[in-house]
């Protein structure tokens, strides 16, 4: 079974292929602009104090940022996933492209991630990709973060965020805010991988998606894999950005009711469902 049968997707994809009036907020590293398969009349760099396009191809940021973007932005028909290429994409880069390969997710400052969350907001996009770790918590930090995942949901935006990969029961800034979905990494399977955090916020607000082998663009010319949180995340990014352009008058409250299921149980446990993308297309008709 394909990653995108597992989650029910490919009947979406058949439906939409995006709008270009919902906008997605990649919050990540660089993105290499020039690569073929990429739909990239569709990609705006918002300015920041990092480059939007890469300037090292080789280096850990450009290739996680042109990853994800790939998932989401990838050209139909040459991408191995290419979600929602009619999007918008904003390409908000945080990760330099100096950081060294640790095996984790790349990381960035509570501060840093805060200001490219607001940057996100002002410049129009209704829902955030946040594949980032936190480096330096600080209580200061961390208030600015909350402040900014705030601005975000009273702007009418949903926050889509990796749940890490140390393995842990726990939650994050990040994942703990009542505003964010959190995503935890599967197999094909739909069993949580090993190294995936659980916790109680991200069980009760959460989805799990395909995250063991994921297949996407490559800065070499060549595509790549990644496991883990990073490559789930965009999984349930682009069904919610999918859902917004076939409901363009929906807001997010009535996405967050859908993607729910319409009256689904209360979660009690550590680990969240696995997302339904076909079932919250169908829960949106009921809901308009």
């Amino acid at each position: 079974m394909c990653p995108l049968d597992l989650l029910q997707l490919t009947a979406l994809l058949a439906r939409t292929s995006g709008l270009r009036e919902v906008g997605i907020g990649l919050i990540d590293g660089p993105v290499l602009l020039t690569h073929p398969d990429l739909a990239s009349e569709n990609i705006c760099v918002i300015p920041g104090t990092l480059r939007g396009t890469c300037a090292r191809a080789g280096s850990l940021a450009c290739m996680h940022g042109t990853f994800v973007a790939g998932m989401l932005s990838g050209r139909r028909g040459s991408a191995p996933l290419a979600i929602c290429p009619d999007c918008t994409l904003f390409v908000r880069p945080i990760f330099a492209e100096g950081t060294p390969d640790s095996g984790q997710m790349p990381s960035a400052t509570p501060e840093e991630l805060a200001e490219a969350i607001v940057d996100c907001v002002d410049s129009g996009a209704r829902v955030l990709n946040l594949s980032a770790g936190l480096t330096r918590p600080t209580s200061s930090g961390e208030r600015e973060l909350a402040q900014a995942l705030d601005y975000a949901a009273s702007h009418g935006l949903i926050s889509v965020a990796a749940a890490g990969n140390q393995g842990t029961l726990a939650s994050s800034a990040i994942t703990r805010h009542a505003s964010v979905i959190p995503v935890v990494a599967c197999d094909l399977q739909a069993r949580p991988l090993i190294a995936s955090n659980l916790g109680n916020s991200i069980g009760r607000r959460g989805f799990m998606a395909p995250g063991a082998g994921i297949t996407s663009l490559g800065t070499d010319g060549k595509v790549q894999t990644i496991t883990g949180t990073s490559a789930a995340a965009p999984f349930v990014t682009g069904t919610i950005a999918l859902l917004w352009s076939a409901f363009p008058g929906s807001n997010a409250n009535q996405i967050r009711l859908a993607l729910t299921r319409l009256g689904a149980s209360r979660r009690r446990a550590i680990a969240p469902p696995l997302l339904d993308a076909y079932a919250a297309y169908q829960a949106m008709h009921s809901i308009q």
